[in-house]
């Protein structure tokens, strides 16, 4: 796994946008953080937004930095997506026909 992979968050790489967010005085409603960090970079497996775009029409009070975060991942949705459909770990049927082999 690289740097990059272990820095991503299902799909959503904060970058140094995390450590910022771990420093800032909570609670904080969503017009305080995106005052602050509205214009840092949030990548996503098909591209790039900002914190601002992420938390559009959203309107919390946030406790922690895993507050913001979690609604990062809940607005971001689909974006934060690798490939759709797509599984590493090999298709039911096939999983189904190892485990029997495997049997003895």
């Amino acid at each position: 796994m690289s740097e990059t992979d272990d820095d991503r968050t299902l799909g959503v790489d904060f970058g140094d946008l995390d450590e910022r967010l771990e420093s800032h005085d909570y609670p904080a409603d969503t017009s305080d953080i995106r005052e602050e960090y509205g214009d840092a970079e949030i990548g996503l497996e098909d591209g790039s937004t900002t914190l601002g775009e992420a938390l559009e029409g959203y309107e919390e009070e946030f406790q922690s930095a895993d507050d913001v975060r979690q609604a990062v991942l809940n607005m971001v949705g689909g974006g934060a997506v690798g490939r759709e459909h797509y599984s590493d770990r090999g298709d039911q049927a096939e999983s189904a026909q190892d485990h029997e082999e495997e049997s003895l």
